[in-house]
């Protein structure tokens, strides 16, 4: 148990019957009239829903062991994905559901970041930007410039993402693995 005086960013909160919220942002504010209080934006971590939510100052809050673990991708076995751990070399299945999104920048070897709470895996965390290459996208036209319109390029992992037109098949490029826009050559 904590109070609402050690609130800072990235504390993850077990809320509203054992949810768990991870702390965005906080702010402490002392109004000249009544009492103190404690103004909160948090994180959903399951649905990523985000609700503002205010604390009376003092007010004793559930803080969830969230533990963080790096982790290497290793392989696809049905509908899990396969990861050891760097440390202990144990592999551990991690279910599609929770890996969501981050499945479309990973390739074998891929290093991220697991958090678990009580042994289960809550999400997955790659780094901000993932090189890879490449496997399909249309030719360019004739007089196409480095600045001006996108077309569709599909990447090794299979995951489609908009690109500059003079990009070709082949080519690795940087993309950003919060959003899915392409950063630039690699």
């Amino acid at each position: 148990m904590a109070t609402t005086n050690d609130l800072k960013n990235g504390l993850v909160l077990k809320l509203d019957g054992g949810e768990l919220w991870t702390v965005v942002e906080f702010q402490h504010v002392k109004p000249g009239k009544g009492g103190a209080f404690v103004r909160t934006k948090l994180k959903n971590i399951m649905s990523g829903k985000v609700v503002d939510k205010t604390f009376n100052a003092g007010v004793k809050v559930e803080v969830a062991n969230v533990d963080k673990r790096d982790m290497q991708y290793s392989y696809l076995d049905g509908d899990d994905f396969v990861f050891m751990d760097t440390e202990t070399y144990d592999m551990v299945n991690i279910p599609r559901e929770v890996v969501g999104t981050a499945a479309n920048y990973m390739l074998e070897n891929t290093t991220a970041t697991i958090a678990f709470n009580e042994g289960n895996p809550l999400y997955v965390d790659l780094p901000a930007a993932a090189e890879l290459t490449i496997s399909h996208t249309d030719p360019g036209l004739q007089g196409d410039r480095s600045t001006g319109g996108t077309k569709p390029a599909t990447l090794e992992t299979g995951a489609e993402i908009k690109v500059p037109l003079f990009i070709t098949t082949g080519e690795k490029v940087k993309v950003d693995t919060r959003t899915g826009e392409y950063l630039g050559r690699a």
